[in-house]
């Protein structure tokens, strides 16, 4: 059986002790018998250990906007993580500019699935163009096989945009607005991401959780395509 049981995910959505796991936390998490919500970084980790090769997420981390020096855990795993991610790109309170150059450095392809743009997670567009796209999940997988074959190390992110989006000016209001509370309360390391994505979503009335919904929902439906396609691929 996978996933949770009731109880468990009740406890889960009520956030009642749940650490954020990311890679360098899971073995004090697992010596501790505490409960983990894994970061993107956590899951490929985990998904290396156990032979997973695809998952979905919402998006992921990257280099901040306001301290350029502080980047995700994300990257540097997605980096030497042999597994396609699925997502809408990086999260929208992030220099997604940054990101991505760091991502070009770091040897990650980044891979449209119908759109030459990168997603702004929030929004469809960023004007960051990308330098690969696939208009089907056969095509993603013929990628992914020649990724492994050319002796990769490294995670290929695998990005689409939101069936639902924000328009971008209301993002970026509301992202300036949530950094200045940041500030304001003097918000540092790992609890930035929450607490902005927090504030992103007060200012923006619940919208941006409806996204957020609708794109998971959207992203675990394509990592499903792309794996059935694999297999297909693999079975001749």
């Amino acid at each position: 059986m996978f996933g949770l049981e009731d109880e468990a995910l009740e406890r889960f959505l009520a956030c009642d002790g749940v650490r954020k796991v990311s890679a360098r936390d899971l073995a004090m998490a697992i010596a501790d018998g505490a409960d983990g919500a894994t970061t993107v970084a956590g899951t490929l980790a985990l998904c290396t250990l156990g032979g997973v090769e695809l998952f979905a997420t919402g998006g992921i981390g990257g280099v901040h906007r306001d301290a350029p020096f502080d980047e995700s855990a994300d990257l540097v795993e997605l980096a030497r993580s042999p597994c396609i991610v699925v997502c809408a790109g990086a999260k929208s309170i992030l220099d997604l500019p940054a990101t991505l150059e760091r991502l070009e450095t770091l040897g990650v392809p980044v891979v449209g699935f119908r759109t030459t743009e990168l997603p702004g997670f929030f929004t469809t567009t960023t004007g960051l163009a990308l330098g690969a796209s696939a208009e089907s999940p056969e095509q993603v997988a013929r990628a992914w096989q020649a990724h492994r074959a050319l002796g990769r190390p490294g995670a290929m992110l695998v990005v689409q945009a939101p069936p639902q989006a924000l328009e971008p000016s209301l993002v970026e209001a509301a992202t300036a607005a949530a950094l200045q509370e940041a500030s304001r309360h003097h918000v540092r390391g790992a609890a930035v991401t929450p607490f902005l994505l927090g504030e992103v979503q007060r200012i923006t009335h619940g919208a941006s959780v409806r996204v957020n919904l609708a794109l998971l929902e959207s992203n675990a439906s394509l990592a499903g395509q792309i794996a059935v396609a694999l297999a297909k691929l693999r079975a001749g």
